[in-house]
């Protein structure tokens, strides 16, 4: 476990005693819900009145209840989390890891099955204790065992959601199951018909959470009305879809458009067939995060596999990105020039 506290709060002057004994930097986390809805990194001191403040109206309008969580703040974290499947049998298997560590403002937006990083020994013993924590409670169903995990690959316990969650579909991809499914079946009182040395990690699988935001103000929502929506195609491409071309972005809602997610044999088969589905997209209208994930794709850490949460304000400079974009579609209009110009003169010849 991250040192922390092991009850919800909501008085602040607890807060700053228990953020004292904890040491500095913490985080202040809303004990109701997630999504990074009510979470506050807290540097020092000075800050964590303010800060518990935010994050208790924060919950509060978001799930209805104020309460916070404080806990240690892990340096350089990586967010490793285990799915799980359960049974009312007494059966409980892990289906591997999720890498979920590129996110903005504490939410995923890239995700892939299996980490980059993980041996197969600390695979086993996550997976593990994962299923231990859906035993203690006797949980039955498709649920969601969060980590942390330092640099020193040290993973602690972060929280479990039980439900479905957005990336399962990099799971599905990589083991073969349908995890609705299987939930449905579990539903119905039946049994797994695997065990766990039945399950096996086969190729690797990348998501991108495809937002109606503008990753150059900040993430901040792009609504409008989608003029263009084309979707990509093809082999080891999966798009789960909520929207059509006409329809109009509403402000109600999570800005989440689509989900796209690829498979491939090896995680370097994966990144370049996100690239090209990326580029496979017809979007006008509004803006999205497509130009994010493109870049996520192509930067050193993430290709290396050396990156952590802090990787979007770390790299993410708007201003930068944007001149590199402009650069490429520069070069590509100018490519495209020129080979016709080539085929024109190549045809007048013949």
């Amino acid at each position: 476990m991250v040192p922390g506290t092991d009850y919800s709060i909501t008085d602040i002057n607890e807060a700053i005693l228990i953020a004292d004994k904890v040491g500095y930097p913490v985080l202040v986390k809303a004990s109701a819900g997630g999504g990074g809805k009510g979470m506050k990194l807290v540097q020092h001191r000075d800050e964590m009145s303010d800060q518990m403040q935010l994050a208790i109206n924060e919950a509060t309008a978001s799930f209805g209840n104020g309460a916070v969580f404080i806990e240690k703040y892990v340096t350089s974290p990586r967010h490793v989390e285990i799915q799980i499947l359960a049974d009312s049998c007494g059966n409980t298997v892990y289906l591997f890891e999720r890498e979920c560590s590129i996110q903005r403002r504490h939410q995923k937006v890239v995700e892939e099955a299996p980490s980059a990083i993980l041996t197969p020994e600390i695979r086993k013993a996550m997976g593990e204790a994962a299923v231990n924590v859906a035993k203690a409670c006797n949980y039955e169903g498709a649920g969601t065992v969060e980590f942390l995990m330092n640099d020193k690959l040290d993973f602690y316990f972060l929280e479990m959601n039980t439900r479905l969650q957005v990336e399962h579909p990099v799971t599905e991809m990589i083991t073969g199951l349908d995890i609705v499914a299987e939930q449905i079946k579990i539903a119905r009182g039946e049994k797994l018909t695997f065990a766990q040395d039945d399950l096996k990690i086969n190729g690797h699988a990348i998501e991108l959470r495809v937002y109606a935001e503008d990753p150059y103000d900040n993430f901040n929502p792009s609504i409008n009305t989608l003029e263009k929506y084309e979707l990509p195609v093809g082999d080891g491409i999966r798009v789960d879809n909520g929207y059509e071309e006409g329809d109009k972005i509403p402000i109600y809602y999570d800005p989440m458009l689509a989900k796209l997610t690829v498979h491939a044999h090896s995680r370097a088969s994966a990144i370049e067939k996100m690239l090209d589905a990326i580029q496979q997209y017809n979007i006008v209208g509004i803006s999205t995060t497509l130009d994010f994930g493109a870049f996520v794709m192509k930067h050193p850490d993430f290709v290396s596999g050396n990156f952590d949460t802090n990787f979007v304000p770390k790299n993410w400079k708007p201003e930068e990105i944007k001149k590199i974009f402009k650069n490429e579609s520069e070069i590509a209009a100018w490519l495209t020039k020129y080979l016709l110009t080539e085929e024109d003169s190549l045809l007048k010849v013949i």
